[in-house]
């Protein structure tokens, strides 16, 4: 299992958090300490970002190990801040930082997506992820496509012929950098590099572009060069015959010192076998209770979608509003709408759509990413070190956790009730991100192929939704794999959100408090996308997640 200074830096921070007998330190001092703790994070987000390689970002094995030293500097001085007598909205702050420090340090001894990942080198992006960074190791100067608007001016043109430049200068180190032996890792991410050609080659039919040769010869060498990397990737992957997964050990590991999650990876396998069987079996019941109503409708035109869609976008906000869920951002509505999604052809439909053009008030929900990302844009965080995304997927268990659980939430407090079926769809929705990260926790075990994981992931998804249109499996099973932990966050995080609800509910009980959904979700709003353990910690009082970390 791999092991660093940063597990013992956890174990005595919590110790000395839990069992503090001394004086408090005065306000004056306990607020320059956290003071160094910003002043720490902006030098540790600053190192975090690579030097640069002939236009493009140094990965290379020779410049990681030159860079340790000043890292394990940065460590030291985490480890040296005294959090004693400070308020636990800061100790949480404390606690982010050195997850990611983690994550940087597991990241260099094991995941090495440089190394292992060529997906790591996709650089073209078409699209805003919907969570605050995009979903799985991504490096760091990519192209995000989606916030350009053709015709460029002349200042974002500069800025799209910096972007591109990187591109071949990335290629050539990528195929210096990937020295490792992950089958079902490299065989799949030629899919995205080739996917990255066709991309570029698209953006040449773009408003505008074709008046501009200095950008139409940076695109055609942007895919020169990713062509070229498709090519000797395809060479190399004859020869890879090792597994993908991280192993057990290093995934409990990663979970607990890197994403925070208080669980093990037989907890892990327990929890979504569980959930699994839960769904299956209330979705059965559920479809027993209204066998006497009639079926849900399927969308079957652009007209009849955006009916429905405007319907049910209208149902989901004043469902929101009226029933005081939580409160209603001005921003909230215009974030949604952007994303109702439009009509898609029967045979085209890909899992979540499926259910979209029965109702897509289930998925609706779960675009509460959406309100997410808003309010981070509108209603930045106080804390600087919660204030932007944080690193390598930390958020996954707040992010896809809330997504999935009020999923849930919404329908059990009566979201549903003009109309039972769409109950159907939640807990079709619910096996199947069980399902999906069920075969994940099996792959990275190295007890599954990434195909055999998918296997799991599309026969134990109900009405074999998950059968019709085969990308989203590839695309789902192969981030799992690149990224260990996200998929099952979307359980896992579910389940500590839950648990939160229940540990606050309990407080406010025990005081003789009256507990109110709407300031519950409005709490956790404020507390940020911050791993649910600590976002636990801060609005209960105790640190009853964490235990499991830091003590076990």
């Amino acid at each position: 299992m791999y092991l660093s200074l940063t597990f013992s830096i956890f174990l005595l921070s919590f110790q000395t958090l839990i069992s503090q007998s001394g004086e408090p330190m005065s306000s004056t001092s306990s607020e320059t300490e956290y003071q160094n703790l910003v002043l720490l994070f902006k030098d540790w987000r600053t190192f975090e970002m690579p030097p640069i390689l002939e236009g493009a970002p140094d990965y290379t094995a020779k410049t990681f190990e030159k860079r340790w030293p000043e890292f394990e500097i940065l460590k030291s001085r985490l480890n040296g801040i005294d959090t004693a007598g400070w308020p636990i909205h800061q100790q949480v702050d404390w606690y982010i930082v050195l997850a990611e420090m983690n994550g940087y340090d597991f990241n260099h001894h094991v995941l090495k997506p440089w190394v292992r990942d060529p997906a790591f080198y996709k650089s073209l992006w078409n699209y805003k992820s919907d969570v605050p960074a995009h979903e799985g190791p991504t490096h760091h100067m990519t192209t995000e496509i989606w916030t350009y608007d053709f015709p460029l001016d002349v200042a974002e043109k500069e800025r799209l012929l910096s972007d591109l430049r990187v591109i071949p200068a990335l290629n050539a180190q990528a195929m210096t950098n990937l020295t490792g032996n992950a089958k079902d890792l490299w065989i799949t991410g030629i899919r995205d590099i080739r996917m990255q050609s066709s991309g570029l080659g698209a953006i040449l039919h773009r408003e505008g572009v074709d008046d501009s040769p200095d950008l139409v010869s940076a695109i055609e060498s942007a895919v020169s060069s990713t062509d070229e990397l498709v090519s000797w990737l395809e060479q190399e992957s004859k020869s890879k015959t090792g597994p993908s997964g991280i192993g057990k050990e290093q995934y409990t590991w990663y979970l607990q010192n890197v994403h925070l999650v208080p669980l093990t990876w037989e907890d892990e396998v327990m929890l979504l076998k569980r959930e699994l069987a839960r769904a299956w079996s209330s979705l059965k019941l559920e479809e027993h209770r209204n066998r006497h109503l009639p079926l849900l409708a399927n969308a079957d035109s652009p007209e009849a979608y955006r009916e429905l869609a405007e319907r049910s976008a209208q149902s989901l906000m004043n469902f929101l509003e009226q029933e005081d869920m939580v409160t209603v951002k001005a921003y909230f509505e215009p974030a949604l709408r952007e994303h109702l999604g439009q009509f898609v052809p029967e045979d085209k439909r890909n899992f979540f759509w499926i259910g979209a053009h029965y109702d897509p008030r289930p998925l609706y929900s779960h675009f509460y990413h959406w309100f997410e990302l808003a309010r981070m844009e509108n209603d930045p965080h106080k804390s600087e070190i919660r204030r932007g995304p944080l690193l390598y997927n930390i958020f996954d268990s707040r992010s896809e956790g809330m997504a999935t659980a009020v999923e849930e939430m919404f329908m059990q407090a009566g979201l549903y009730d003009d109309d039972p079926r769409v109950k159907e769809i939640v807990y079709i929705m619910i096996a199947q991100r069980a399902a999906r990260g069920l075969g994940s926790l099996y792959a990275h075990a190295n007890e599954m192929t990434m195909e055999e994981a998918g296997g799991i992931h599309s026969e134990y998804t109900p009405r074999g939704w998950m059968k019709t249109e085969k990308e989203l499996l590839i695309f789902e099973q192969h981030l799992y794999l690149r990224q260990p932990g996200y998929g099952t966050s979307y359980i896992t995080g579910k389940y500590l959100l839950e648990h939160t609800l229940a540990d606050y509910a309990r407080v406010l009980e025990s005081n003789n408090e009256t507990f109110e959904i709407k300031s519950f979700f409005d709490q956790m709003n404020a507390i940020g996308n911050i791993p649910v353990s600590l976002g636990h910690w801060q609005l209960t009082g105790t640190a009853g997640l964490l235990d499991g970390i830091y003590l076990r």
